[in-house]
Order: structure tokens, then C-alpha cells, then sequence
């Protein structure tokens, strides 16, 4: 008895240290991402979803329709209810789609290790992964290009000093190329696509860049001033405009500062011992062989933007040391929460008018991610995102970027002449209204027998909340009755619950402010499985009225999943 009574405990333990709401799967060519392809050619249409028998008595008790409008009693939308269905949850303002702003004003949904297909260390490089990661939304895409010693004149593209399998350069480009070529077919205004070219090639290898680049993108690189009015964007002049950039490849060339040094990662909590020893090989074998400077047939394609990782903080204190023409600060997230949060509103001035480049800590090998919302908040166009797997900073992404084609413009307090400081000091409430759900997914180690007692848990992520924990509400688990099904008017099956309850929260005002939604189930004696998920971000969502979210699945897939909810945010 006291063994079962113990293994019961430690299974109660193990549950508590594995319930992480951080989890995804592996992002394929139909996820809906940052407003790609994908989120426009889903193979779920909106007719075909269903409400289920308890949500349309509770629009008519809300009376939000009659009964007649609701069909209750009908196995198919009515016009009126196909009519909600079809409303979107979010409303995208146009100026935020507006293309006529300088480039640094605007997020760019971007991918970190753009070619991996897997693990940092050990997975797959694959030319197919560039092909993903810009149909479902990033405009802008990393190549780490390396000599390759079996032909000199063809470079590589890998994860030096790892086992990751390579690619030749040449058919990455070629797949970009036929992206742009595609975009150009099928889109009405396609967005540029930048290409953050991390270079380790020596000067042979570095021409040889220069040469495939000009032959397999020809006339869609930028390769020479874009504008009539001469060579600004070579010598400091004013900013080209998103809309001058058009669809163009715009390349960015590393350009090196004196003294510059390698960037310093901390070390994660999460990695084990072989990850540790593996890492710190990589960062010394990486150190000694050091690329030296970049030759001038590569330095001319960073035609727009020059990456350089700072020696120093005068790139925010004053004016960069020995910079380039429109630099782009390339800068890991642990170097950058380092100056959190006493220079937060100087960065934020110095993003309004240069580029930024996060990405994420060395020791994120197994393709973890950083959480874009607080760089996002201090105007970091380029929050660079392992795009392996869709879990809790992909759903962010996917919450800031849906519908825009992949950029956004930053509010006016992180855009030229703004304050830098995007809180306002004003305290607003939010009220999440949560009515239930219609066709929760369940996974294929489940079925319609099993138990599931779902519930749906709410986080609110603000960028001012740096290293503590977001706070979180949640429902409490639906169960049905089973025993005593007969005496209660709803009861409906598991994967139809009815919540009828309201989530609050108070927070400071700011225009970056999302709220991630999990549909989970509170499991005995295992860890909470997620079902679905979502994300908004606040000043997106129809207020004061009821909507139904769309859900996704662990892969960013839509489901037939909806949950019906109600926004209400207020001053307090």
C-alpha cells in the first residue's frame, strides 16, 4: 500500500515539473505563421465549421441571436450564425499595413537558423526549410555560409563545428529565388525579403558569395541604389521606404567594428551536460578561427544595411564608433537584456532610427526560443525566431504579423520622434469573457472515450514584464455528467465545454500587450496536454462583443476548433 501510495505521489511531482505551457511541434508548409501563404490557403474554410448545441443556447440566452437565427436545433450554420462565424476576432488597422514609412520603422518577422530543420547541434540542414519558413510568413531569413573544402568555388551552409548535415549555398538561393519569382505570380504587393548573411568564408569563398548571389538572383537583388536620387543609401543618406524596397532581395553584409569581440551567452538552466561541453567547443573552435574582415566584391551587396555586433554602448549613448553606412545592430538577447531596463528608452530612440537584429542565446541548441515581446517593445525590428517548432514566441509571432505579409509598423512612441517609452502609465483592465468551445482536436493517442477535462488557461504578455512570470487565469476543467446526465439540461460531450466564465486583469497600458489562449485538459496524474492554442494581440481585438477565435494545433495548423469570447478593456 505504501509503495502505490508513493509512486502516486511522485507521479503528482513529476506532473507539476512538466506542466509547460511552452510546447509545439514541428512547423511545416501549412502552418499559419507571420502572415504567409499558408495563412491565406488553409484547407479549412469557415463554412465548414460547426457551433456546437450548448454555445448556440448561450448566444441566445446572451441574446446575441433569437432562437430561430441560432438554429438550435440544427446540424448546420444558419445564415446568421454562418454570419458570426465569418467575423473576424481582430480588426488589423490599415495604417499598420501602410508601406511608406522608412524601413526602421516597421517589425519584420524574421527566422534564426533559418536552413536547420531540427536540433542546433545534431539536426538536418535542407534548402526546404527556407521554402517553410517564407511561405508561412518570415521576410527575413539567416544563411550561415561556410567554405567548402570538396569545391572550393561552391560555398556551404551549416552550423559550423556541429554535426548539422550542409547545403550548398548555391540551391539556397536558388529556392529564395523561386520564392520571389512565386510571390511575384501570386501576390498583389509582395514584401522585400532580407537575407542576414553570416559570413565564415575566407576572401575566395567570400567572392564566390558575391558571384552566386548576382547570377541566381539577378535582377531581383538589390545590388545598386534603389532611387533616382543617387547613392544615399551607400553614404548615410536618408532611408528608402518599405514600398521603394519593393520585392527585392536586400542583403545584409556583416561589417566589423575594431576590437570586436564574440558575443557573450549565459549559460540555460535547461541544458544538460553534453550540450554544455558541446557548446563550449563550438564557441572555442569558433574563436579560433576567426574570419578577418569582408572583401569589397561582398562588402557592395549590403547596399541598404551593414550588420556589426558593438564593442562598446556608444552605438546608444551617443553615436556608433567607426560605423558603417545604416548599421544594423546584430546583437544576442542576453547582450541586449543586459542594458535592461535602465537604457531601454535610449535603445528604443536608437532602434527608431537603425536597424536591430536579436537573436536568440547560444545555448537555445535544442531550438527553443527567446520571447520576442520585451525586444518588440524597445523597437527591435528583427526578433530572430528558431523556426523549427510553433510554440509559445511563434504563437507571439504569429499574434503580431497575422495578416500584414510579414511587416507591421511600430507605434509612433518607437518610430522617429518618439518618446521611446511605449507604457503610458495608464492602468487598463481587461475582462475576458469565456463562453465554451466547439470541436476541441484531441491528439491521436486519444479518442472520443477518453477522459478529457478541458479548460481554457489565458497568459497576458506585456513587454515590461522582464524576467518574471506573466500572469496567468484560467477556467476551471469542464467535466461532463455521466451518472446523472438526465438532470441537467447542457451537458454537453468533452471536446463541446461550456465555461460561462470571466478572466480579469489589470496592466499597464502599452500597444504591445498580447494575451496567448491554450486549450488544455487537467490531467489526474500526467502532465496537462495542450490541445490547441491562439494568441491576440489587444489592440487588434473587436471589443465589447462576441467572437469566435479560430484555434491552432501544436504545428500552427488551424483546426475546426473555436472558442467563443468576449474582449472588454477599460481605464481603470
Amino acid at each position: 500500500m505504501s509503495s502505490l501510495v508513493s509512486g502516486l505521489a511522485n507521479l503528482r511531482l513529476r506532473k507539476t515539473a512538466d506542466d509547460d505551457d511552452d510546447v509545439g511541434e514541428v512547423i511545416d508548409a501549412s502552418t499559419v505563421a507571420g502572415g504567409g501563404h499558408a495563412a491565406r490557403q488553409t484547407g479549412i474554410t469557415k463554412d465548414q465549421l460547426r457551433v456546437s448545441h450548448g454555445l448556440k443556447t448561450f448566444l441566445v440566452k446572451e441574446g446575441v441571436l433569437s432562437e430561430g437565427d441560432a438554429g438550435v436545433d440544427s446540424e448546420h450554420p444558419t445564415p446568421a450564425l454562418q454570419q458570426l462565424l465569418n467575423k473576424s476576432h481582430i480588426h488589423v488597422p490599415p495604417e499598420v499595413l501602410d508601406r511608406n514609412h522608412p524601413l526602421p520603422d516597421y517589425f519584420i518577422s524574421s527566422s534564426h537558423n533559418t536552413y536547420l530543420m531540427a536540433h542546433q547541434l545534431y539536426g538536418k540542414s535542407d534548402a526546404v526549410a527556407y521554402e517553410i519558413a517564407l511561405n508561412t510568413g518570415s521576410r527575413c531569413v539567416e544563411i550561415d555560409a561556410w567554405d567548402n573544402k570538396e569545391d572550393r568555388d561552391e560555398p556551404k551552409v551549416t552550423h559550423g563545428y556541429t554535426l548539422v548535415s550542409n547545403i550548398p549555398f548555391r540551391r539556397v538561393c536558388e529556392t529564395i529565388r523561386d520564392i520571389v519569382d512565386q510571390e511575384a505570380q501570386e501576390e498583389v504587393n509582395p514584401a522585400p525579403i532580407m537575407i542576414s548573411l553570416e559570413n565564415h568564408c575566407d576572401a575566395h569563398g567570400q567572392r564566390r558569395l558575391a558571384d552566386i548571389m548576382r547570377e541566381v538572383w539577378g535582377h531581383r537583388l538589390l545590388s545598386k541604389a534603389i532611387r533616382d536620387k543617387g547613392t544615399e543609401e551607400q553614404h548615410g543618406g536618408s532611408h528608402v521606404t518599405l514600398a521603394e524596397l519593393g520585392s527585392k532581395i536586400v542583403v545584409i553584409v556583416e561589417y566589423h567594428l575594431p576590437d570586436e569581440q564574440e558575443s557573450s551567452d549565459s549559460g540555460d538552466e535547461d541544458e544538460d551536460e553534453e550540450e554544455k561541453q558541446a557548446h563550449q567547443q563550438y564557441k572555442q573552435q569558433k574563436k579560433e578561427t576567426a574570419i578577418g574582415g569582408i572583401v569589397p566584391e561582398l562588402a557592395e551587396l549590403g547596399v541598404y544595411a551593414q550588420s556589426v555586433k558593438p564593442v562598446n554602448t556608444s552605438w546608444f549613448d551617443a553615436t556608433l564608433d567607426n560605423a558603417p553606412h545604416h548599421h544594423l545592430i546584430n546583437v544576442s538577447e542576453v547582450g541586449l537584456k543586459s542594458h535592461f531596463p535602465e537604457h531601454s528608452a535610449l535603445i528604443a530612440r536608437h532602434n527608431a532610427q537603425h536597424l536591430m537584429r536579436v537573436f536568440p542565446k547560444g545555448t537555445r541548441i535544442s531550438s527553443k526560443n527567446l520571447l520576442p515581446v520585451p525586444f518588440w517593445g524597445i523597437g527591435a525590428q528583427i526578433c530572430a525566431l528558431n523556426w523549427q517548432t510553433f510554440g509559445a514566441s511563434s504563437q507571439l509571432n504569429e499574434a503580431l504579423f497575422s495578416g500584414s505579409g510579414g511587416y507591421v509598423l511600430k507605434p509612433a512612441a518607437l518610430r522617429e520622434g518618439g518618446s521611446g517609452k511605449l507604457s503610458t502609465g495608464r492602468k487598463k483592465k481587461l475582462t475576458l469573457h469565456v463562453g465554451g468551445a466547439s470541436d476541441i482536436p484531441l491528439p491521436q493517442d486519444r479518442d472520443e472515450g477518453d477522459e478529457i477535462k478541458p479548460y481554457l488557461t489565458c497568459t497576458l504578455v506585456h513587454p515590461d514584464d522582464l524576467g518574471s512570470a506573466p500572469p496567468k487565469r484560467k477556467t476551471k476543467p469542464y467535466k461532463q455528467h455521466k451518472l446523472t446526465s438526465m438532470l441537467h439540461k447542457e451537458n454537453p460531450a468533452p471536446t463541446e465545454p461550456l465555461w460561462k466564465e470571466r478572466l480579469e486583469w489589470e496592466f499597464e497600458d502599452n500597444e504591445l500587450t498580447f494575451l496567448r489562449l491554450l486549450v488544455k485538459s487537467d490531467d489526474s496524474f500526467a502532465s496537462n496536454p495542450t490541445f490547441c492554442v491562439g494568441g491576440v494581440r489587444l489592440s487588434y481585438v473587436v471589443q465589447n462583443r462576441w467572437v469566435f477565435i479560430r484555434m491552432l494545433d501544436l504545428k500552427g495548423h488551424e483546426t475546426r476548433c473555436t472558442v467563443l469570447v468576449k474582449f472588454v478593456v477599460e481605464d481603470v
